[in-house]
């Protein structure tokens, strides 16, 4: 269960970082209300996470999540690139999250 904890921890991740794009720096009042829920919300699913896996692999797959998860909303929201290179970076830090899940820590 700590895992789905932890995954939702990550998606709320990505959900608060383009939040913040939207919300133009927080200065718009709904869409920064949003992100900053996002925020609270997912900062408390991954201190619930941590009560079963080790706080270094919660972590590590938190940010990876939200760091796979917001690169990809950027270049499908964002118009940002998808250069092979920086496809080639995101797969690495998919296969590093994968690795940290499989070995069998919490």
């Amino acid at each position: 269960m700590a895992w789905v904890i932890l995954f939702a921890a990550g998606v709320l991740e990505i959900g608060w970082a383009a939040g913040l794009k939207l919300s133009d720096g927080l200065s718009r009042p709904l869409p920064a209300a949003i992100t900053i829920v996002a925020m609270l919300a997912s900062v408390g699913l991954l201190g619930l996470s941590m009560k079963t896996l080790p706080l270094g692999t919660a972590y590590a797959v938190w940010t990876g999540i939200g760091t796979l998860g917001t690169v990809l909303v950027g270049i499908l929201l964002f118009g940002e690139s998808a250069a092979p290179a920086r496809i080639i970076c995101i797969g690495l830090i998919a296969a590093g999250i994968l690795g940290l899940k499989l070995t069998g820590e919490g």
